[in-house]
């Protein structure tokens, strides 16, 4: 049974984000990905879609999340479902860093506004 401790996950860094990495094929998993997202305060990711459907889970904290043109306020607790070719943004407009629990289909992309794919290496 593949157990992932938390002093082998992986931490990635973009867009001012941490993405500490705990379910990928490169750690046993065969369909699906989970880590945990931590955004800081004051941080604005920019728009993208998602070519999967993910599943965000706030573990703590409190995020503005737009999604395709309709902007909510998520807090504790809340669970965010995430279609896929929806259009994502996330913003923490708060002084403390908000931290979620993310899954998803492995090898998710996700393309920004101006065109640029990006295969998150957490996803694959």
């Amino acid at each position: 049974m593949p157990v992932v401790r938390p002093s082998e996950a992986v931490v990635h860094e973009m867009h001012g984000a941490r993405f500490v990495s705990y379910a990928t094929p490169r750690t046993g998993s065969k369909e699906l990905c989970a880590w945990r997202g931590e955004i800081p305060p004051g941080t604005k990711a920019p728009a993208h879609s998602v070519s999967r459907e993910e599943i965000l889970h706030l573990l703590d904290g409190e995020l503005l999340v737009t999604l395709d043109d309709r902007t909510t306020r998520v807090t504790t607790g809340d669970t965010l479902i995430i279609n896929p070719g929806a259009t994502l943004a996330v913003e923490n407009p708060t002084d403390r860093t908000a931290v979620t629990w993310v899954t998803t289909s492995v090898g998710l992309e996700a393309e920004l506004a101006d065109g640029t794919r990006i295969a998150p290496p957490w996803t694959h």
